[in-house]
């Protein structure tokens, strides 16, 4: 059975940096794409960032190039997406995904939102507060 539980969530101040996880078990991530997503009350979900089962490069969208990275951990359980420089537009519920095609990633497949995509997390919770 496929799980995958998020955390790392919090508040944060305007500028500041968080680190979210994403646990996987009952797959393997070395052939699965993670994609980040995130939903903010009113708004539809929005792929943030993924890494992809073709090669450890992470891609993410324009709101994220530059301030947010994704990585997998060297035992390939866990992704991680370090959050830098965060701003309160990032306030949202972010999700943890697994699945999608080959090559789902470096097509930012990841941008569509997400409905291709078996596995989810439970979410975590990013508050960007001054």
């Amino acid at each position: 059975q496929v799980q995958l539980v998020d955390s790392g969530g919090g508040l944060v101040q305007p500028g500041g940096s968080l680190r979210l996880s994403c646990a996987a078990s009952g797959i393997s991530l070395d052939n699965t794409n993670i994609a980040w997503f995130r939903q903010a009350p009113g708004r539809k979900r929005e792929g943030i960032s993924c890494i992809g089962n073709e090669r450890e490069k992470g891609y993410h969208d324009t709101s994220a190039k530059g301030r947010f990275t994704i990585s997998k951990d060297n035992t390939k359980t866990t992704v991680y997406l370090q959050m830098n420089n965060l701003k309160e537009e990032d306030t949202a519920v972010y999700y943890c995904a697994a699945g999608g095609r080959f090559h789902y990633c470096s097509t930012y497949g990841f941008l569509a939102g997400g409905f291709d995509l078996d596995h989810w997390g439970n979410g975590t919770l990013v508050t960007v507060s001054s």
